[in-house]
């Protein structure tokens, strides 16, 4: 899987695909954990359909980017995807951010 980044130092921001769900979660997880950057901001602007496969490997993601000093951050104008990140909690586990400038800034 290859996806949409932009490199800002020493964090890079990934551009979620329209659907992040069962079928792809496993790609995408791969695909985050393989950058040479351990700083991900992960842009759900784009996503439409976020599913249950889909939360959960941003939180194995973030478990796995701590490991190696890193961390994964959200951002997501969405207010669809921003409800389902309350409703489910993933917000108190996952910094999420309304633009992608905020949450690269917050990693100064």
């Amino acid at each position: 899987m290859k996806l949409p980044s932009e490199v800002f130092g020493d964090v890079v921001v990934v551009h979620t695909p329209k659907e992040v769900h069962e079928d792809n979660a496993d790609l995408l997880a791969s695909f985050l954990t393989t950058l040479d950057q351990a700083k991900i901001v992960i842009d759900l602007d784009g996503t439409e359909t976020l599913d249950s496969q889909g939360l959960e490997m941003l939180l194995d993601v973030q478990e796995t980017l701590q490991g190696r000093d890193g961390q994964l951050k959200a951002s997501t104008a969405n207010h669809a995807n921003r409800k389902i990140l309350e409703i489910t909690r993933l917000d108190e586990h996952l910094e999420v951010y309304s633009s992608v400038i905020d949450a690269v800034k917050s990693f100064a």
